[in-house]
């Protein structure tokens, strides 16, 4: 039962036709054979009585043309296929018998006897003979052939229900289809639908007017509703980004005053006491850090309003070695090295571009111990520029490296916790993130060789550019 609930409605609705009609025509043919049997097993035994009380009549003529002689009865059972005797009783002498005729037993005028298993025989008093005697005629015919016709009757009947069930289980499906194809339609809406998550897609309409048609009509309001929930969503979350985005942009021009007046307040008080020189230089480092957070922000806030610069042609060498160059004074004691392949050109923002390797690079000295190995990495391969940063510190937490690229999502490294520079704002790798998909490409991160972390930046070539690089890589090595 388990097994059939698994089945498809349509399967399920052929069966349950099918068994339905089998179980009727199964009804059917049991009464209808049972009662025709019982009238062909009648017809029969009536035959068979009514031929011997014929002859019993026939023979009871003394003298006369009407009286059969031996040669009428001899024809009479040939014909019918049936075997004749007549006999004395109670003394059983036979005075005619045809040929091959078997033992019929003595006469019995009540009922008709069954004889060696398929012969039936009547028997009938033809009347007394001269000495007082009882003469009867035993007339016996074979039960083959009815035997033959009722089994051809069951044949029948056996073959009508197969057909008939075969029948009903075609139509059942047909029937089913047919019911089910507004359904099948609806499901197939449905699942693409599902797949381009588009509630602005129409529901098919049945043309009947029925439960599958009210069906329709029903999702049809419901993906109408949604698509206008999903339509005021949007809205309204692009209304919330492009506030973020406008605000942030707005902040810069506070901030910028205030490090001024602070970095000036700061350099006037270099003689003041020591309380109010700790207080600006933690002002100043607060609004630094204000600041850089509100850049970041600024940043990701315009990739998820949509709002980019108009893309133009960047030398992403370049940026690559330029980021290089600036992360340098803030690495410490870490050991930095560039392997920048020139001419990796693409058509993009060079600011964000910038911006990415920069945090990439930041990154890495934050989260490393002193001492530690940092490689940049730049080739062209494929089509596509990849940017590979590579440490050998303690690579990446199991407990962030699902969620390493969003947002506000901090690691503690030695840098965090020992640099002046103070703590991350847990932006930096989803800016890197941002950057790469807003130029059409992708990040990833996993260990690298060196038995750190490694985050590899994969950036499309917008076009193939005309010229080839024409000198080896250029490679940098810092220490």
């Amino acid at each position: 039962m388990a097994k059939l609930r698994r089945q498809p409605v349509r399967t399920r609705l052929a069966i349950f036709s099918g068994t339905l009609t089998a179980v009727i025509l199964i009804a059917f043919a049991v009464v209808v054979g049972r009662l025709v049997t019982n009238r062909i097993e009648a017809d029969f035994r009536d035959d068979l009585q009514g031929t011997a009380n014929g002859l019993a009549v026939a023979l009871a003529v003394r003298d006369g043309p009407s009286r059969p002689t031996q040669a009428d009865l001899e024809q009479i059972a040939m014909a019918n296929h049936a075997d004749i005797r007549v006999v004395e009783g109670p003394t059983g002498k036979i005075q005619y018998e045809t040929p091959d005729a078997p033992d019929f037993g003595d006469p019995d005028t009540g009922r008709i006897r069954e004889v060696g298993g398929s012969l039936r025989v009547a028997s009938q008093l033809i009347g007394r003979n001269d000495f007082g005697g009882a003469l009867y005629v035993q007339y016996a015919q074979s039960r083959a052939s009815v035997d033959a016709t009722i089994d051809r009757l069951w044949l029948f009947l056996g073959g009508g229900i197969v057909i008939g069930t075969l029948l009903a289980v075609f139509a059942g499906m047909t029937v089913a289809n047919r019911a089910m194809q507004p359904i099948a339609a609806l499901t197939g809406t449905a699942r693409r639908i599902a797949s381009t998550r588009d509630p602005s897609m129409r529901i098919p309409q049945p043309e009947s007017d029925d439960e599958v048609a009210e069906l329709a009509r029903t999702l049809e309001e419901m993906l109408r509703e949604l698509d206008a929930a999903r339509t005021e969503t949007e809205h309204t979350v692009q209304r919330q980004r492009e506030f973020v985005a406008d605000a942030s942009h707005e902040l810069r021009t506070p901030l910028t005053s205030i490090l001024a007046n602070l970095e000036l307040l700061e350099a006037s008080m270099e003689d003041g006491d020591e309380d109010s020189q700790a207080a600006a230089r933690s002002a100043l480092r607060s609004s630094r850090r204000m600041s850089r957070l509100v850049a970041d922000l600024l940043i990701l806030a315009r990739a998820d309003a949509g709002r980019r610069e108009a893309p133009v042609e960047v030398d992403l060498s370049a940026i690559a070695c330029e980021a290089f160059e600036e992360v340098h004074p803030v690495a410490g004691e870490h050991r930095l090295s560039a392997d920048v392949e020139p001419g990796a050109e693409l058509c993009g923002n060079a600011d964000e571009l910038h911006r990415m390797i920069l945090n990439l690079l930041e990154n890495a000295v934050r989260h490393t111990p002193a001492g530690s190995e940092i490689n940049l990495g730049l080739r062209v391969e494929g089509g596509n520029a990849l940017i590979a940063i590579e440490d050998n510190g303690p690579g990446l937490p199991d407990e962030i490296k699902e969620q390493v690229f969003e947002r506000f999502v901090r690691g503690i490294g030695p840098a965090d916790r020992n640099s002046s520079n103070g703590d991350g704002t847990g932006l930096g790798l989803s800016i890197v993130r941002a950057v790469a998909i807003a130029h059409g490409g992708d990040v990833s991160a996993d260990r690298s060789q060196l038995g750190g972390a490694r985050f590899l930046v994969t950036l499309p070539l917008d076009r193939a550019l005309d010229r080839a690089p024409d000198r080896a890589p250029e490679k940098r090595s810092r220490a």
